[in-house]
């Protein structure tokens, strides 16, 4: 079992470790601008939320849906999906010995994607620019799984 000094000697677990902060940020901002959103426009979706506009039936009408704040959402989400199977992908990835330079391209194009995908979704810029990003990303995940299972899992 590798110890913390071999890990941080590790320049493609640093480099996973880097760009896994990078997303995670991300994704931490948009639900941070889900709420702003939701605060700007005055739509929440829990009766608890409204108490500061309004009591009884005034309060109801902050309880609605809105298309700003769903496209914020959508795009929270859509990171959600993608961040997540690449943090586990990834780390197991960075672990399994590849080049540096190979795992750099990998990592650097998937938050790259990732961040195009949300300007592209939030901005909203006309497809197939969402898309593009969305399966830039998807693909880099799969490039490393498969490299991973060809290279070091037993199957």
């Amino acid at each position: 079992m590798a110890d913390l000094k071999q890990l941080m000697d590790n320049e493609v677990f640093m480099a996973f470790s880097s760009y896994a902060t990078i997303v995670l940020m991300k994704m931490m901002f948009m639900s941070t601008a889900t709420a702003f959103q939701r605060l700007t426009n005055k739509v929440f979706s829990n009766p608890e939320d409204c108490a500061s506009f309004g009591k009884g039936e005034n309060a109801k009408k902050y309880l609605r849906t809105d298309e700003k704040v769903e496209r914020v959402r959508r795009a929270h989400l859509n990171d959600i999906e993608n961040i997540v199977p690449f943090l586990g992908i990834g780390l197991l990835y960075s672990l399994s010995g590849p080049d540096l330079s190979t795992a750099l391209l990998h990592f650097r194009i998937f938050v790259g994607a990732r961040i195009y995908h949300t300007i592209a979704y939030l901005t909203p810029l006309p497809q197939p620019n969402r898309a593009l990003a969305f399966f830039g990303g998807f693909g880099v995940t799969l490039s490393m799984a498969y490299r991973l299972l060809r290279s070091r899992l037993y199957l």
